[in-house]
Order: C-alpha cells, then sequence, then structure tokens
C-alpha cells in the first residue's frame, strides 16, 4: 500500500536473518539475509550480495547479487550482477547478465504482464 505521499513500502529481510515460508508484499522487498520459500514483491525485489533465496521469486523488477535457487519471474526487468548465482528458470520481458554472473536454467523473454502469482 501506498502512504499518503504514494510511496510504496520496502520491506528489509536483513544480514544474519532467516526466514522460512511464503513472502507477499505489495511494494518492494530487499533480501540480505537468508529466505527458504516463496518471494512476491508487487514492485521491485532484490537479493543483496550476501542474500540468498531457495524458491521461487517473483516481482515487477527484479535485480540478484547473491543467491538464488528456484525460478524467477519478472514482469518487466530481470538484473543478475557480477557476483550472483542464479540456478532456475527466468521468465522476463528484459534481462541484463552482467559479466562473472553465474546462471543455470533456461529463459523464457516475455511480453510486459502481471506476474502470476502461484499461491
Amino acid at each position: 500500500m501506498a502512504d499518503k505521499n504514494g510511496v510504496k513500502e520496502l520491506n528489509i529481510i536483513g544480514v544474519g536473518t532467516t526466514v522460512e515460508g511464503k513472502i507477499r508484499a505489495q511494494g518492494s522487498i530487499r533480501i540480505d539475509g537468508k529466505l527458504t520459500g516463496e518471494v512476491y514483491a508487487g514492485e521491485n525485489l532484490a537479493v543483496g550480495g550476501t542474500g540468498e533465496v531457495e524458491g521461487g521469486v517473483t516481482g515487477r523488477n527484479v535485480i540478484v547479487g547473491g543467491k538464488v535457487r528456484g525460478n524467477i519471474t519478472t514482469q518487466d526487468k530481470l538484473v543478475l550482477e557480477g557476483k550472483a548465482s542464479v540456478r532456475g528458470d527466468v521468465r522476463a520481458a528484459r534481462l541484463v547478465i552482467d559479466e562473472g554472473a553465474q546462471f543455470d536454467g533456461r529463459v523464457s523473454m516475455t511480453e510486459n504482464r502481471p506476474p502470476q502469482q502461484n499461491y
């Protein structure tokens, strides 16, 4: 939900934090800790350099700097930064893979449409 100024919330899972289960947010999410389960962000989703996700990742735009073991679905753009490690299939309208990123999976380029919520 947006506040009175139209700013959507930012949810953070910090370094040293471990979460198990499904996370769903209308705004943005940043993961610097470890998540085992599904994560959905209505806006942007970032997995920081220390972040790890074991499960599906869905968001409008997704940036991965850490590790993801699971499928990634974006409505718009996926960025795999230089130290990213992704094992899973990717569905995105736009894809950027920086030099040094590790990716093991299949890519499906799609038109802009809302991400599917699988739960």
